[in-house]
């Protein structure tokens, strides 16, 4: 059966249909999911892990993000920019985390990448924010899974060395980061832009 559009959960509240059924994607749905995240650790963690999910469900991502955040050094973007190959071989051995040899070698990459930047990563991806935030999507058909913004924004981060990164992936980036409001029209989350995007941490 098609999951529901929207949901109403034991607390009477109206939410995504897609954070039903787990505790954790409740949690992750009404604290995180859509709200402005500037930080830039945080920011270089979600590129990283939003890599890590290409082909898989987020869901799988998120229950061993702990476990991420543990071997990579809470992606302090230093100290996984120093890690070598004996690194790399350690994680493929640690089934806590997705033993992937290119999405292992990727965020290592892409924190030399990011040490590389002209200008700090949170400034660079909110760059690609779009302009003007549309009216909240209706139904699940009408959320996208590409933009030109997140087109764009994958163009600029593979032309500066970083992998897994393609526009799908930053899609799903911008919208956990709050460049974009996919909470669906009659969820508590949902609302203007304006009213999301105060900093979080």
């Amino acid at each position: 059966m098609p999951r529901p559009e929207l949901v109403r959960g034991d607390d009477g509240v109206q939410r995504c249909g897609w954070s039903a059924g787990d505790d954790e994607y409740l949690r992750y749905h009404d604290e995180e999911w859509g709200r402005a995240q500037h930080d830039p650790t945080r920011l270089f963690e979600k590129v990283c892990l939003e890599g890590f999910q290409a082909g898989l469900s987020w869901i799988t991502i998120l229950r061993r993000r702990p476990a991420f955040r543990e071997v990579f050094h809470g992606f302090e973007v230093e100290r996984v920019a120093a890690m070598d190959e004996d690194d790399v071989q350690r994680l493929l051995e640690d089934d806590r985390i997705i033993r992937h040899r290119g999405k292992i070698e990727a965020t290592l990459g892409n924190a030399r990448a990011t040490l590389e930047l002209d200008r700090p990563i949170d400034e660079l991806i909110w760059s690609f924010a779009p302009e003007t935030p549309r009216d909240p999507p209706r139904s699940f058909a009408d959320v996208p899974a590409i933009t030109p913004e997140s087109n764009a924004l994958s163009k600029e981060l593979r032309r500066l060395g970083f992998r897994f990164v393609g526009p799908t992936t930053m899609y799903a980036l911008m919208q956990a980061a709050g460049l974009v409001d996919d909470h669906l029209e009659g969820c508590f989350r949902s609302g203007p832009a304006s009213a999301l995007r105060s900093a979080v941490g």
